[in-house]
This record gives C-alpha cells, sequence and structure tokens, in this order.
C-alpha cells in the first residue's frame, strides 16, 4: 500500500531547544527498514555533536546553514544533497535567518541492533 502524507499533518517532536523532528515515515506507515524524518532548526540553533554507525543522506528542504565535523564545517543550503559517513561526528547549525529544513534517512533501531549487536 502506498502511504502520502503532509509535513502539516505530522506533529512535530522537540528534540531539544530550537530543534523539531517529524517523523513522516516509519513502522506505522509500513516502512520495514528506514525512516524518514524531517528536522526543522531554528536561526542559531543546532542538532547535537554526535556519531552514531549509519551514513546519512540528507536534503536540504529550506534555508541556510553548516554541517559540522570534528575538523570541518561545509555551508548548506536548500537543494543541497549531503553525504555524511558513517561514525564520523556531525552536526547541523542554522546559520541563516529562516528556519534550515532537512530531510534523513535513518535505519530502524532494530538494524541497528542487528548491525552493532548493541541493545536498544
Amino acid at each position: 500500500m502506498i502511504v502520502v502524507r503532509d509535513l502539516n499533518n505530522v506533529t512535530p517532536e522537540p528534540m531539544l531547544e530550537g530543534v523539531t523532528m517529524r517523523l513522516m515515515i516509519g513502522p506505522d506507515q509500513g516502512a520495514q527498514v528506514f525512516n524518514m524524518r524531517i528536522f526543522e532548526v531554528q536561526p542559531g540553533a543546532a542538532t547535537p555533536f554526535h556519531d552514531h554507525w549509519w551514513e546519512h543522506e540528507v536534503y536540504i528542504l529550506a534555508g541556510n546553514g553548516k554541517v559540522r565535523t570534528e575538523t570541518d564545517a561545509r555551508p548548506v543550503r536548500k537543494g543541497n544533497a549531503v553525504f555524511v559517513p558513517g561514525n564520523l561526528t556531525h552536526q547541523f547549525i542554522n546559520t541563516g535567518t529562516d528556519i534550515l529544513r532537512f530531510m534523513c534517512m535513518v535505519p530502524q533501531e532494530w538494524l541497528e541492533h542487528h548491525v552493532t549487536g548493541r541493545e536498544i
């Protein structure tokens, strides 16, 4: 079954001050491997500086910002695709005056346990 969801009909979940996440597609929509998430980062706010075993494929939907690692920072803007390799510490920072909105795909929790053997 095909599922179509409107961004405006999915409640944003607060992640930390100035950052929200909407789970657009996940297990409740029948996805078995990946979750599609939309993040919104307010001006001056940032996602946590973090890492994980999986790679990120990110698409910038709106706004301007930068992606920071321990050794680099790259500017990003609407229309950019970003690849972040697994196990690389990274952070998305809104450097603009409007919302930085981006979509990312991540594996579901069961896959992390399967790949890493770690309890979730």
